[in-house]
């Protein structure tokens, strides 16, 4: 996301769980859900969408999460 966005990184099962309920409520995704680097250091889940205000906001997830840092 080549924007300034605010992160917030969640357990998986906590991510996909937020995904699910965003989606049931008709969130408009800048970036829907989806998992990033399959297979690869830094395998993570994110999904981007904005605020009330606008300000981009993204939610990622680790399925190991000494991931978090890793290049």
């Amino acid at each position: 996301m080549p924007v300034p966005h605010f992160g917030v990184v969640l357990e998986m099962e906590a991510w996909e769980q937020l995904a699910d309920n965003l989606k049931a409520k008709g969130v408009e995704f800048v970036i829907e859900p989806h998992v990033r680097f399959k297979g690869e250091v830094g395998e993570q889940a994110t999904m981007f969408f904005k605020d009330p205000s606008g300000n981009a906001l993204e939610f990622k997830a680790f399925g190991d999460m000494s991931q978090i840092f890793a290049k």
